[in-house]
């Protein structure tokens, strides 16, 4: 890599490292504790420089699926060029940019998977339609799935009231969740593994038997741990659980948000640079992101789309981390505003009677037009940005 391939080279990581920071700033520092926020479990700046280190963490450990994803998968029989990869990310990371001082959540998903394909087609490569149908089924499916999901449970710690019991419950679910999440420092070098399987592997045996009851153990000791801590006082119990769900969010956030800013460069590196430090870059720029420019829009979606309690709380972070660790198992990219803004919108509605429980259906119709606009506009300019460089070089 000399001369001028060199040249573009560095201009694409810097781009890179500007789409980072944008999503730190904007989707992966400003949504996980967004709900801790408006519940006063957290500050906006001790929630900003939390979720910028777990953020890191999660880039590291669980960044490779999606990043490889949006590098490779988006469009078949060509591969993204210096100047098709810079064109992409600058062209995403300034409409996410926008989104950020405007005030709006832009879709970072959406954005930057518009942009790589745009770029991809004027480079005179294919639609990669079944990645396409993959992608777009979690997109329609997430507001749906995440929105009735936190609905069902906000209703059902409204209605029931016993947190003795099932916040517990519910932190058992979450267990189950954690004990099977793919982490890349337990398995082989390329690989990753569950808790599950490799305490079971320890224990002597990874039949799928063997890991449920690894995983069934785990959720007993945290709903266990966690019906100790609400026993002895509620509200202190369900701010901790708030603030392990946000912390979770946040790693999860690192993990599936890192591949939009990092994937378009693997293609370029590859072979040259080891995947964990092309992570490892990108995890820097999401953590200088949540530092210097999450406070904004952790304070939007903590008090513009509903006013929310802990237990409201609590039932938009569930689903929101389930989907999230879906997504980077699957290599999808999707935009965590799209999964919190529906969390937080479903678990607002589970109290739309109620004072101060309200949903801001003005604010919400803005933020879907922007979701819908950012992919279309992504596509659209990368496209156009990419045909007139190519023909002037």
């Amino acid at each position: 890599m000399v001369g001028a391939g060199l040249a573009t080279l560095v201009v694409a990581a810097l781009a890179s490292l500007f789409m980072a920071w944008a999503i730190g700033a904007g989707s992966s520092g400003s949504t996980p504790f967004a709900p801790a926020v408006g519940a006063n479990a957290i500050t906006v700046m001790r929630a900003g420089f939390v979720v910028g280190i777990l953020g890191l963490a999660g880039a590291v450990l669980q960044g490779a699926n999606v990043s490889e994803a949006v590098g490779s998968e988006l469009v078949v029989g060509v591969t993204l060029s210096p100047v098709a990869a810079t064109t992409a990310l600058s062209t995403a990371a300034i409409l996410v940019a926008i989104g950020v001082f405007a005030g709006y959540p832009i879709a970072t998903a959406f954005t930057v998977t518009g942009a790589v394909v745009g770029t991809g087609l004027a480079m005179g490569g294919g639609a990669a339609w079944p990645k396409y149908q993959q992608i777009a089924t979690l997109w329609v499916l997430v507001p749906f799935v995440g929105g009735g999901t936190a609905y069902a449970t906000a209703r059902g710690l409204r209605d029931l009231d016993r947190d003795a019991v099932l916040v517990p419950l519910l932190a058992g679910v979450v267990g189950v969740i954690v004990a099977n999440i793919q982490f890349a420092f337990l398995g082989a070098p390329g690989e990753g593994a569950s808790l599950a399987y490799s305490v079971a592997e320890a224990a002597g045996s990874t039949a799928l038997a063997a890991q449920a009851a690894v995983t069934l153990a785990f959720a007993a000791l945290v709903a266990a741990v966690l019906y100790r801590d609400v026993a002895g006082d509620p509200e202190r119990g369900q701010r901790h659980f708030l603030l392990a769900l946000g912390g979770l969010v946040a790693f999860s956030a690192g993990g599936s948000q890192v591949g939009l800013a990092v994937g378009p460069l693997l293609p370029l590196v590859d072979g040259d640079v080891p995947l964990v430090y092309v992570l490892l870059g990108g995890g820097i720029g999401l953590l200088v992101g949540s530092w210097t420019g999450a406070p904004r829009m952790i304070k939007a979606l903590a008090q513009d789309y509903s006013s929310l309690g802990p237990r409201r709380s609590i039932a938009a972070l569930i689903p929101s981390f389930a989907i999230a660790q879906s997504a980077v198992f699957f290599g999808i990219p999707v935009s965590f505003n799209e999964i919190i803004v529906s969390a937080i919108v479903g678990s607002g509605y589970a109290a739309a009677n109620s004072a101060g429980g309200g949903v801001s259906g003005r604010k919400m119709l803005f933020t879907v037009l922007a979701w819908v606009a950012s992919l279309a506009l992504a596509l659209a300019v990368s496209y156009g940005v990419f045909v007139g460089v190519d023909a002037v070089i």
